[in-house]
């Protein structure tokens, strides 16, 4: 009886500290998480508080995500690749990285429902990333690096490739997040209200 005691004993040990490592791995990701998030605000706030920025939430872009939380999301995810690239010695423009991601979508209408010039439907793929870097000139100074993220991140869409390690950061992100709303496997408003408690800290 006592040994099967004890035997209970050290199981109750072994799955409290197991739940406390994964509760202590878990903190840590959520606090890795708002620091990104507080990078994204610091380099695009500008962009975050503007009215045309803030019109996005009415758009969906994939799935039920709108347009603004699928930026936010691919501006995330680009900051969480440069930061392992950084690992292996490859560097990038941060403020690059965010202002491009945060903008390469900023078309500003709903695709959905939108008809191209000529009457065609869908051609949203190959002529958005255009419409978005026309927006973005008109109401932002855009470096190279910024143009080149917004104009090439459809990229095999747009003939040209992207010119720059930044706008090849944000192709393979957007990619990945488009694919993750389209299968529903993100969450509509897990970054907008992180981003709003990260930039409120």
């Amino acid at each position: 009886m006592e040994l099967q005691n004890r035997g209970k004993a050290k199981m109750i040990f072994r799955v409290r500290k197991e739940m406390a490592t994964l509760s202590d791995k878990y903190r840590k990701r959520q606090e890795h998480r708002r620091q990104i998030l507080l990078r994204i605000h610091r380099y695009g706030k500008d962009i975050l508080k503007s009215s045309n920025f803030q019109r996005t939430r009415m758009d969906i872009q994939h799935g039920t995500v709108s347009v603004h939380n699928h930026c936010v999301s691919v501006a995330e995810c680009s900051l969480e690749i440069m930061e392992k690239l950084e690992k292996l010695g490859i560097r990038s423009n941060e403020r690059a990285l965010v202002r491009g991601a945060l903008l390469h979508d900023y078309f500003l209408y709903d695709w959905h429902k939108h008809t191209q010039f000529k009457g065609i439907r869908n051609l949203h793929g190959f002529r958005h990333p255009q419409i978005a870097l026309e927006n973005a000139k008109r109401e932002y100074r855009l470096s190279r690096r910024e143009q080149d993220i917004i104009k090439k991140h459809m990229w095999p869409l747009t003939a040209v490739p992207p010119q720059c390690r930044e706008a090849w950061i944000v192709t393979a992100a957007d990619k990945y997040c488009s694919l993750l709303e389209t299968l529903r496997l993100r969450n509509e408003k897990r970054g907008s209200v992180l981003l709003r408690r990260a930039a409120n800290r």
